[in-house]
Formats: structure tokens, C-alpha cells, sequence
């Protein structure tokens, strides 16, 4: 797949890229991308709830009553479960939500899902730019001028530009990530990319190893 790249004012700068077929052409793989989005959202959980169980309320232990002749059930602590602020059972207890994925796995979803923007035609690849200070109507006024869109826009640079990252870190609808922070939710995620040039290539030097 050959694209033009474009300027930063939406006009072409005579450069063509030519998609590497490895990562931007194969048959897309579902249940690979199902298994990356979800190992992602995973382990991206705190798993940090918690309640307190009977053991750790603090109530008195006395016996509430009578063992027998009170008409209703036998209660040895106010911290048993049915009364108001005793303790939970089988509550959340802080807990690794983590798992693994085999590296091929993850790197077929990351393929299969840029695969997938590669058909819908919503990748656009852009000349290398910098910003000389974080201003994000500058930043809106480039992705306008590239008809990258207004809803769910990713674009990835080759290494970290902070400048570029604080004019997007106000907008809901753009996320700005490098090429070493790719993955497939992110890009599943998004409407349009927007590859800074380069990243393609770095990309394919990646699916070789």
C-alpha cells in the first residue's frame, strides 16, 4: 500500500511510503486482537478493592443474648454479616489482575489491528514536525489541515516530543503516543492514525525480528 506524506498544512510534499505488506497488509487476526485488548484493559486494573471481613470490624465479640429461651436465633458478635456495619463475606480483597500473552500473540494483534486501518483507508502519514511550545489550537489547526477528523484521533511519533504531547493533553478526542507505546487497543480504539514518518519503518524493522 503506497502513500503520500503530507505536510503539516495538508498539502503533499511529493514523498511517497510504500506500507510495509508484514505489518499493514496481513489477514487480520480477531481473536489475537481480542486476547492483546484484553490482556491491556487487564492489566491496567488496580485491583486495589478491599472490605473489611468480621475479623477486622471493630465491634464487641460479647454475646449479643441468651443461648436459648430468646425466641430467635443465637448471635455471638455484632461483627456477623446480618447486622449494620458488620462484616462482609466473601468480599474484595486486593488482588493482580495481570496475565501473560506470548509475544507472537501480541505482535499479530498489533499487525491484524493497524491491518485493519489500513483497509478503512484512515491512516494518514505526516512529514516529521516539532512544536516550539505546548499550544493546542495549533495542534487542532494540523490535524484539520491533514482531515484526520475530530473523533478518536491517534498519532504516533518516532520518540517523545513534549511540546507536542501537552497541546493534545486537553483534548478528549486525541491521544498522542510514541511508537514505543503503540498497542492494539489504541489503535483499535481510534477513528484515524496519524504516523509521523519514520514510524512505519520502525515498525517493520520490528515484525522482522
Amino acid at each position: 500500500m503506497e502513500l503520500s506524506v503530507l505536510k503539516i498544512d495538508g498539502s503533499e510534499s511529493g514523498k511517497k511510503v510504500v506500507l510495509d505488506e508484514n505489518v499493514f497488509g496481513v489477514t487480520p487476526n480477531d481473536h489475537a486482537i481480542y486476547l492483546d485488548v484484553i490482556q491491556y484493559l487487564a492489566n491496567n486494573r488496580q485491583g486495589t478493592a478491599k472490605t473489611k471481613d468480621r475479623s477486622e470490624v471493630a465491634y464487641s465479640t460479647k454475646k449479643q443474648g441468651r443461648q436459648k429461651g430468646g425466641g430467635g436465633a443465637r448471635h455471638g458478635s455484632l461483627k456477623a454479616n446480618i447486622y449494620v456495619g458488620g462484616g462482609r463475606v466473601f468480599g474484595p480483597v486486593p488482588r493482580s489482575y495481570r496475565h501473560k500473552l506470548n509475544k507472537k500473540v501480541k505482535s499479530l494483534a498489533r499487525c491484524s489491528a493497524l491491518s485493519y486501518k489500513a483497509q478503512e483507508n484512515a491512516i494518514t502519514i505526516v512529514e516529521p514536525f516539532a512544536m516550539e511550545a505546548p499550544k493546542t489550537k495549533e495542534f487542532m489547526s494540523i490535524l484539520a489541515a491533514l482531515k484526520a477528523g475530530t473523533r478518536k484521533v491517534l498519532v504516533i511519533l518516532p520518540e517523545n516530543s513534549n511540546n507536542i504531547y501537552l497541546s493534545s493533553r486537553n483534548l478528549d478526542w486525541a491521544k498522542v503516543i510514541t511508537v514505543d507505546e503503540i498497542n492494539t487497543y489504541a489503535i483499535m480504539n481510534a477513528n484515524s492514525i496519524v504516523l509521523v514518518d519514520g514510524v512505519q519503518d520502525i515498525l517493520a524493522s520490528r515484525a522482522r525480528r
